[in-house]
């Protein structure tokens, strides 16, 4: 029932939650335990700060992000290109990462049901991900809001009670996951501190906001709504999230085993559950998956349009075609047969550098007496957008550290 409270936050949720997730939650409880948690507390109160801006901007002036971006910001319009260039960029990047784990994911669940097929397949693995993309760009011909939504719903249903479900079978000591809340972050962490970032605090998520707001149909008498929505979404992010580290580090770190492949982790549930496990957290990450490449395919074409007329357009020809690129360039993973494990990390890590960009532009808008009256930020939102702000420029420091270590 919490899930059909959440409106514009079940696409907060599946842009935020996807493989790329599950990949560096349980790559960071397999190599960490939980001495990272507290990163992901961190960015998941920001992510719910900027959820708020966001959704607090769109109810009382009915203006969406991109299009508010470059009607009121000075050099509104480079800041407007700037912020969907990066978006998308992450995102398609990040895309054909996910569709890769999802569509090896797959492949291995029917190998645990059909054990004479090859350890690898390139062909199967490629029909896969060709039929998954197929079938989700069917969905989004349809064009309409109302059944984005309530695939989605399903799906993250889905997801949160495979993974919370996972978790409890190798549940840690709670005393270990509590001192996880310390702050520290141990030797070789930067990257995965950047990626925990990326993939909780993600740009699109509050971007794209508004513009879920005003189809809607929400205004200034959703005030309170919009404030459940965003609250309910973080909470959500959190639990489900965590979950995955916290089964990590009770099924891996312990034993000394890392993430290298998909089912490494679905792998170390089976001692504990047998088979019903292992396709129980599979169930969760193929979930995820999907979950996050729906939203994803209709980043670019809703963003151009919401620079051009602040407006969710799913039935015309642009959002068709900029849908249809977008499915190319998630299969560029599976056609080339790339690992798509350290990709789904190195992609997070880049969508943390646009966040700053997107930060102090709802910052300055959300403080606009003109625009918002007696609805703009007070004290404490203002101090959590600083704070996010300032928090995301250090991330990105961390991320660029973290990539030159990964790369030289």
């Amino acid at each position: 029932m919490t899930l059909l409270s959440v409106g514009p936050g079940i696409f907060c949720i599946g842009y935020t939650i996807g493989t790329g997730s599950v990949t560096s939650m349980a790559k960071a409880g397999s190599e960490y335990g939980m001495k990272l948690i507290w990163v992901l507390l961190l960015s998941v109160f920001f992510s719910w700060i900027l959820m708020e801006a966001f959704g607090r901007y769109a109810v009382v002036t009915g203006e969406t992000s991109i299009f508010a971006f470059r009607k009121r910001l000075k050099a509104g319009k480079l800041w407007a290109i700037l912020t969907i260039t990066g978006v998308v960029i992450a995102q398609w990047s990040a895309l054909s990462g996910i569709l890769g784990l999802s569509s090896s994911g797959i492949y291995e669940v029917i190998r645990l049901f059909m054990p004479a097929l090859n350890e690898s397949n390139y062909w199967f693995v490629l029909g896969i991900a060709i039929f998954l993309i197929v079938v989700l760009y069917g969905i989004l011909l349809i064009g309409k809001y109302s059944l984005f939504e309530k695939v989605l719903i399903i799906l993250v249903t889905m997801m949160g009670l495979s993974f919370l479900l996972s978790m409890f079978i190798v549940l840690p000591p709670v005393k270990e996951i509590f001192s996880g809340f310390i702050p520290t972050i141990p030797p070789g962490g930067s990257l995965m501190v950047s990626a925990f970032v990326g993939t909780t605090m993600a740009a699109p998520t509050f971007v794209i906001r508004p513009l879920i707001v005003k189809e809607k149909g929400w205004g200034k008498l959703n005030l309170r709504e919009q404030s459940r929505d965003a609250k309910t979404s973080a909470i959500l992010m959190f639990v489900i999230s965590g979950s995955i580290l916290v089964a990590a580090t009770g099924a891996l770190f312990h034993e000394g085993k890392t993430v290298e492949k998909v089912l490494d982790m679905a792998y170390a549930l089976e001692p504990a559950a047998g088979k019903l496990a292992v396709a129980l957290f599979m169930v969760g990450t193929l979930s995820a998956g999907i979950s996050s490449i729906f939203p994803i395919l209709m980043v670019a074409p809703l963003l151009v349009g919401d620079y051009r007329n602040g407006k969710m357009d799913t039935r015309s020809s642009l959002f068709k075609g900029l849908t249809g690129v977008a499915c190319l360039v998630g299969l560029s993973v599976p056609v080339l047969g790339s690992n798509p494990i350290m990709a789904q990390i190195a992609t997070q890590v880049a969508s943390v550098f646009v966040l700053p960009l997107v930060i102090m532009g709802i910052l300055i808008l959300i403080n606009k007496k003109n625009l918002m009256g007696e609805y703009k930020a007070g004290s404490f939102l203002n101090f959590g957008l600083m704070a996010a702000f300032i928090f995301s420029l250090i991330i990105s420091y961390n991320g660029i550290l973290g990539l030159t270590d990964f790369l030289f």
